[in-house]
């Protein structure tokens, strides 16, 4: 058995002593600040099921994303409407998928590979996001050469992630997806 299997059981038997150190982690990156580059993954499984490799031009970011404003408020108040009604709903995205593009806008030279979620409380959420260096000499020799190319510029901003791929329901294929291909707002733009 691999050094990842024994990860693996370790991470999935949530044992106390796992629960008191997520905990002691959360009071710490609550301190911090929203976007945190790190050297090392908190989960080291999971990063390399998404792509992270331990070499140059392979970076890793910790972002906090605050959780709620994905309900509308109620009307049943007299009078008029509320200035604030309604205005940060962002329903279309997941918290995984703005995370990925808040740090695309703060790492402007890098391009987000993939992401994970590491933990949550009341109020927040934590993603670790893999960014990659186009421009590294290791990454053109590698098989995470096609990043560098022209027509992967910002993939995130145009929904090319699996976080934001799972939002727009193009994970899967053929029939129950007929209305998420070529986009939701395609199929609903179509004549009939």
């Amino acid at each position: 058995m691999g050094y990842q299997k024994y990860l693996r059981d370790l991470l999935n038997k949530r044992s106390k002593s796992l629960i008191i150190l997520n905990r002691e982690r959360q009071i710490i990156w609550r301190k911090e600040h929203s976007i945190v580059r790190i050297e090392r993954p908190t989960n080291l499984v999971t990063a390399r099921t998404k792509g992270y490799k331990a070499k140059q031009g392979i970076i890793l970011a910790r972002v906090r994303v605050k959780r709620g404003g994905k309900r509308r408020p109620s009307m049943n108040l007299k009078g008029r409407k509320p200035k604030k009604y309604s205005t940060k709903l962002v329903l279309g995205k997941n918290y995984q998928w703005i995370a990925e593009e808040r740090t695309q806008r703060y790492f402007k030279n890098l391009e987000v590979l993939n992401s994970y979620k590491v933990g949550k409380d009341g109020i927040y959420y934590w993603f670790e996001v893999i960014l990659v260096d186009p421009k590294s000499s290791v990454i053109k020799s590698s098989n995470l050469k096609w990043i560098s190319s022209n027509k992967h510029t910002h993939r995130v901003f145009r929904g090319k992630t699996s976080a934001a791929r799972k939002a727009r329901a193009l994970r899967g294929k053929g029939k129950g997806y007929e209305k998420s291909r070529p986009s939701a707002a395609a199929h609903g733009n179509r004549i009939k």
